[in-house]
């Protein structure tokens, strides 16, 4: 047969262009569905068991909530105050308080209590936050009691010797002399004292190189001996174990915890300042190759009924696909991360958005946080948008609840706060009746910019003539001259 050579070529030309066009067709659909990924798929409901309680004769309140699974169990003694009981002049002192609980006891050394610990294979640590101070435990459930007997020993009898509160102290000024080297750390310090002053939740946490100084022994004992008693505690326990054995634990290894015969210290609220207006305040560090550029201002308590309201619009904003990282990070390159952060505590708590950036696009960043947040109040979310970020909150508290230590830390907060352990079984329900609605209202009402103080740490010379464009009003402060042991945040000179 004879082949035609001119129409064979234009077959096979014909298939291989048939040929290139279907990866051609493929890739596209595959580029049309990474821009418009699936929706979340239906949440799944979840039933977590409710905690059982009995109070000690001591006053201790002790709580317990089985869960079978992994033979794991998390205890968890909370003490109801923290660092907002702190003097002005010794903050720092409730967590120095609390990391010193495992540094010996009247039985054990700090080595002894370590060997002890992991002798179970357990973990045991302690610190101090807002409204509460913590001491945990995880092991396996088969060494519950051996576990509660050690943080019963560290809780109720440490000795708190001279050198391990020196070596304490040195180890504290030596980490805050690298946060005060650090922009960011410094901006969130001065956040807090523009919020909320010379009040508790102004000070530092942690202290300042000043108040750490000033902390000796007996501050710490005296701290012990008014803060951790029974009637002040609540111990938490949960995981692989029944209710009746580990109230018997319990009672052996706290029931003979003596309440002091003073009554509990009475303590004034903390109070916001009485003139909270906002600020612009501008810390000079000349040496500083980055700008830390945050918003601060008062959110919300965590009893307050637009708690879920909140946690949705925080979300809107922060994370990775939250609307300030999509805009100062993907769309503009200006970060390698911007967030915000709604911190719920026993009085209203700060809400903070922040980001790092080139010390000549600092003020550009400032812009883009305050017009972010003014457009959650301004517009509906879309819920195309909406479903994808009550899915992230979601996500994350179920995901803290998969291990003992996660559950026990949620129902250690809830017992804190005054709030029904019923909320954990209501949590997914309530963030997923969050509408467009909601957050906007929430966003008008509480994270509205016009409130907002801005605070950018830097070199200033860098920034400061655009800064002062959108903000006359703007407070310069030398890093030299920073003073965080007061709202001023600024050393006071002496008077000529």
């Amino acid at each position: 047969m004879k082949i035609n050579k001119t129409s064979n070529v234009a077959l096979i030309s014909l298939a291989l262009f048939v040929a290139l066009l279907v990866p051609m067709s493929t890739k596209a659909q595959s580029a049309t569905a990474q821009a418009t990924p699936p929706p979340p798929a239906t949440p799944r409901s979840a039933t977590f068991p409710k905690p059982v309680e009995k109070t000690l004769a001591n006053g201790l309140r002790v709580i317990v909530v089985e869960r079978k699974g992994s033979p794991l169990v998390a205890a968890q003694l909370l003490i109801k105050n923290g660092g907002e009981v702190d003097p002005p002049e010794l903050a720092g002192l409730s967590n120095m308080t609390a990391s010193l609980l495992t540094k010996g006891t009247e039985k054990r050394s700090a080595t002894q209590i370590a060997e002890a610990i992991e002798a179970l294979g357990g973990s045991l640590d302690a610190s101090a936050r807002w409204d509460s101070s913590r001491v945990a435990v995880n092991v396996m459930s088969s060494k519950l009691g051996p576990a509660l007997e050690i943080l019963s020993d560290v809780v109720r009898r440490p000795t708190f010797k001279e050198d391990e509160v020196e070596r304490l102290r040195q180890q504290t000024l030596d980490d805050l002399t690298v946060e005060l080297g650090q922009p960011g750390s410094i901006a969130r310090y001065v956040a807090a004292r523009v919020v909320f002053g010379d009040a508790p939740y102004g000070q530092p946490l942690a202290g300042t190189p000043q108040s750490i100084a000033n902390i000796h022994r007996q501050d710490v004992v005296t701290y012990h001996g008014r803060f951790y008693r029974p009637d002040n505690a609540i111990l938490v326990l949960g995981g692989d174990l029944k209710a009746a054995n580990a109230f018997k634990l319990a009672q052996q290894y706290f029931g003979d915890w003596a309440k002091p015969a003073t009554a509990m210290p009475v303590l004034p609220a903390g109070k916001l300042p009485a003139s909270a207006s906002p600020r612009v305040v501008v810390i000079d560090k000349p040496d500083a190759g980055q700008a830390a550029v945050l918003l601060a201002r008062t959110g919300i308590q965590r009893k307050d009924p637009a708690y879920y309201q909140g946690l949705v619009a925080n979300s809107m904003l922060s994370g990775y696909s939250g609307r300030l990282n999509q805009e100062i990070r993907i769309k503009r390159g200006l970060s390698y991360g911007a967030a915000s952060t709604l911190d719920t505590r026993r009085e209203v708590g700060p809400f903070l958005a922040s980001a790092q950036t080139k010390n000549q696009s600092a003020a550009e960043v400032a812009a883009l946080l305050l017009s972010e947040i003014d457009r959650l109040s301004s517009a509906a979310v879309p819920d195309l948008e909406l479903t994808p970020r009550k899915a992230v909150v979601v996500g994350n508290f179920a995901r803290n609840l998969e291990t003992a230590a996660g559950l026990v830390a949620q129902v250690s907060s809830l017992a804190l706060y005054g709030i029904s352990f019923d909320e954990i079984n209501r949590y997914i329900t309530n963030v997923q009746g969050i509408t467009a609605s909601d957050v906007q209202k929430f966003a008008g009402g509480h994270l509205a910019a016009s409130n907002s103080s801005i605070i950018v740490v830097g070199n200033a010379k860098e920034f400061l003539p655009a800064l002062r464009k959108q903000f006359p009003q703007v407070e310069v402060i030398p890093v030299a001259e920073m003073d965080l042991n007061s709202a001023l945040l600024r050393i006071k000179q002496p008077s000529k």
